[in-house]
């Protein structure tokens, strides 16, 4: 066992002195020694409760044959952070998390690893640590929240950001948006709608990184609580069997996850985590497959923000499984999981009763392409992505003038003022992993636009990211990104913009010879980027990479040691 490195022999005696303090005894200390990273935070709703799974988790350890040993990470909430100079700490926050738990992994020696988590950047980040650390690895995620009520309608949190600009524009009052504010979240669990993490938790299942259900089961129910339990039995065999985390990340676990997530309408963040995550695992996966996959995974329900149904909806039609047993020809069903079975072995022992109003079969689905479009063109030589199931159909084919802002204020400035018109196409810079730094999700414009007078009529396009409870003609992850250089820091006002999603295409239609007279004279290079005098902030700038590669960290330094 690699915990015998710090437990083992007459030099460890001082080690195990100090294990003895926590309370550990002979007996435990002689065990498969599992760590269990916990992002259970007092000030996130889908992390009030992973206090609770983690005990679970450690019943499970136990009764498994193990030793489990609890540490904690970092947990940003977006929503929280939205809106402001905080928001620049979100997507950093993932890098954080993940060397948190390479770090205490790679420390102490276990022999194994649980990841407790929820949320946008705090799963995608334990993954990216674990990843590294290539330990027997199991996941728990913490499960949806209930969906809200108003007057005998759904409400989540995407519903309060819209009823913003209806208030603003007089289309409601302030006692009904307290109606909606105090109903919306009711409680513990990840955002109630197909939202970054909830389409991350159904990802983390498909690509057969947790246990059936995982991915839907409500966040406070006796069946999360089985799943912990398991999981952590589980985590305690693979270490048994002598098996790795690294069998469990192929390429085509990649695809399958990939294909699941893009049928749920999944979230534009999807495509950020899996290319980190995938550069991590040292699997050949970029932006290129992600298009090829969009464009030949059907679309199979109409999940919030979208449409009508939340995650609560889909587990009571099936959950994953019941998604993946629609997709089943489309799969690779021999890949392994971490039951130590094939996804083709979980389907057939999985109980799964289909309800086809809900999840579609594929002779009738949704869309017939993924919830995520790749566009390039000369605006984005390197790409840029769209939920294209989100967006109105009569704006998947839009051309028209720019509007130009250098940060996401000024844009919602302008929205707020009624200077922006139908047709018109917003363009918000500068809001890269670089430029922002830390590439903000822009949801206040978007929900400015999607929640107003102007939805259906407006696009948006940045080199920043969106919310998954974002809808409309949005249009992120522009590479290269303003602040280094690209495409997107010549754009002028007036400028003709044309969008193409079902061509897959993004112009600037601006001939080349003026563009390149607008680069000799752009200030891009010598645009100070604002850290805000954070120090994260400023190393991150330096460091990371654009959104075509996920948004890593490009340090140079080596992928991942053996332990």
């Amino acid at each position: 066992m690699r915990s015998d490195r710090i437990k083992k022999g007459v030099d460890r005696a001082p080690h195990r002195s100090l294990m003895r303090a926590t309370g550990l005894d002979e007996s435990d200390i002689d065990k498969p020694i599992i760590g269990i990273a916990n992002s259970y935070n007092e000030f996130v709703p889908g992390h009030i409760h992973l206090d609770e799974l983690s005990k679970t988790v450690k019943e499970g350890i136990k009764h498994g044959g193990g030793t489990p040993v609890e540490f904690n990470t970092i947990a940003v909430d977006d929503g929280i952070a939205m809106g402001h100079e905080g928001m620049f700490a979100s997507l950093p926050s993932r890098e954080v998390i993940a060397d948190s738990v390479e770090l205490e992994g790679f420390a102490h020696q276990f022999d194994g690893i649980v990841l407790v988590a929820s949320c946008d950047k705090i799963l995608p980040g334990m993954l990216l640590g674990a990843a590294r650390l290539k330990l027997p690895t199991a996941v728990v995620t913490g499960g949806p929240m209930k969906s809200g009520c108003v007057k005998g309608e759904k409400v989540d949190l995407s519903t309060v950001f819209e009823a913003v600009p209806k208030v603003k524009d007089g289309e409601m009052d302030e006692k009904e948006l307290l109606e909606i504010e105090k109903n919306a979240c009711p409680g513990a669990g990840s955002c109630a709608g197909m939202f970054t993490a909830n389409t991350m938790s159904a990802v983390t299942e498909a690509m057969g990184l947790s246990l059936p259900f995982a991915g839907s089961a409500p966040a406070r129910s006796t069946e999360r609580q089985n799943i912990a339990h398991e999981s952590g039995k589980q985590v305690v065999e693979f270490i048994k069997e002598d098996r790795e985390m690294r069998e469990l990340l192929s390429r085509e676990n990649f695809v399958n996850g990939l294909k699941v997530g893009m049928s749920l309408g999944g979230s534009t963040n999807m495509v950020l985590h899996l290319l980190a995550f995938a550069n991590e695992a040292g699997v050949d996966f970029t932006l290129e497959d992600v298009g090829r996959v969009g464009n030949s995974t059907p679309h199979l329900t109409e999940m919030s923000p979208a449409g009508p149904y939340s995650v609560g909806d889909l587990h009571d039609a099936g959950g994953i499984p019941g998604v993946v047993t629609t997709l089943v020809d489309q799969l690779n069903t021999e890949v392994p999981v971490v039951e130590g079975k094939t996804l083709r072995q979980r389907l057939d022992e999985t109980e799964v009763a289909v309800d086809r109003e809900v999840l579609r079969d594929l002779s009738d689905p949704v869309h017939p392409q993924g919830s995520i479009a790749v566009l390039s063109g000369s605006l984005a030589p390197k790409g840029g992505i769209v939920k294209r199931t989100a967006v109105d159909e009569k704006m998947t084919r839009h051309e028209g003038p720019a509007r130009v802002f250098d940060s996401e204020e000024e844009s919602v400035k302008a929205i707020d003022n009624g200077e922006i018109g139908p047709g018109d196409v917003v363009v918000i810079r500068y809001e890269g992993p670089k430029g922002g730094p830390g590439m903000r999700e822009m949801l206040t414009p978007t929900s400015r636009i999607s929640g107003g007078e102007l939805a259906g009529k407006v696009a948006l396009i940045t080199d920043g990211r969106f919310s998954g409870a974002t809808r409309g003609a949005a249009i992120g992850h522009v590479a290269p990104e303003a602040a280094s250089g690209g495409p997107l820091s010549l754009v002028r006002d007036g400028d003709n913009i044309l969008i193409d999603i079902p061509k897959g295409k993004l112009d600037l239609k601006v001939p080349r010879e003026e563009l390149e007279e607008r680069r000799d004279e752009a200030d891009y290079r010598d645009r100070e980027i604002n850290t805000h005098g954070r120090k994260f902030l400023a190393k991150y700038s330096a460091l990371v990479s654009g959104a075509d590669r996920g948004a890593i960290l490009d340090s140079g330094y080596c992928n991942g040691g053996d332990m």
